[in-house]
């Protein structure tokens, strides 16, 4: 499965965001995005979920338009940066709602049992986005989107939330931002950087110093 992004133009209040964008994102890789504060990174993810209308877009899948916004298909799964589960549910509820395998996951994460029948306002913030992320990755779907997930955990989750995304690529198209730029380097196969509102497919690091998104040596330390 291919998902390809392209000509997008997005403006707010008159300013452009971004123009002729264009991401390709492919299934069994993951499609990391860079781009500084403001840039509009996490703009290209709502377009694709399909909560964000730009002034002009052409979204395909396999060459297919797709005209419909993608939320009203089952095909994708998106993780915004703020809390999107109701505080009072159950956390054995919400893996029931989203069809995830809680005893798997308390198996593979035991420090996480207690909370079975502990509503989710009850855990911890880095706690209840690690749940978020990995109900995500594991529903059932076939384009993953991830805003900021790397942020408010600990460095522990981090890893685990790589190795998740990993294992969950050989089956989905995933697409990552995060301005913890070191881990979405680490976890990408493909990169852009949105530098100036356009789209920068980065085939080597170094082009990120010399698109001013890194400052130069950065990578040598």
């Amino acid at each position: 499965m291919v998902l390809e992004l392209d000509n997008v133009e997005l403006y707010f209040k008159r300013k452009r965001i971004l123009g002729s964008t264009y991401l390709r994102a492919e299934k069994g890789k993951v499609t990391g995005i860079l781009g500084r504060n403001g840039s509009g990174k996490s703009c290209i993810l709502n377009i694709i979920f399909g909560s964000l209308s730009p002034k002009y877009k052409l979204l395909r899948i396999n060459g297919t338009h797709i005209l419909k916004a993608l939320f009203l298909s089952k095909t994708v799964a998106f993780l915004p940066q703020h809390d999107f589960i109701p505080n009072r549910k159950k956390i054995i509820s919400i893996f029931n709602l989203f069809k995830v395998n809680w005893v798997e996951f308390a198996k593979a994460f035991p420090e996480f049992y207690k909370f079975k029948d502990k509503h989710f306002n009850q855990l911890s913030g880095g706690e209840r986005r690690f749940i978020e992320i990995y109900l995500i990755l594991k529903k059932h779907c076939d384009i993953v989107l991830l805003d900021e997930p790397f942020n408010g955990i600990s460095p522990l989750m981090i890893e685990h939330v790589k190795t998740l995304i990993n294992e969950e690529k050989q089956n989905k198209i995933i697409i990552i931002t995060d301005h913890r730029y070191n881990d979405v380097i680490d976890v990408s196969d493909n990169l852009y950087l949105i530098f100036n509102g356009t789209s920068k497919s980065i085939k080597n690091l170094e082009e990120l110093e010399t698109y001013n998104y890194l400052s130069m040596g950065t990578l040598n330390q």
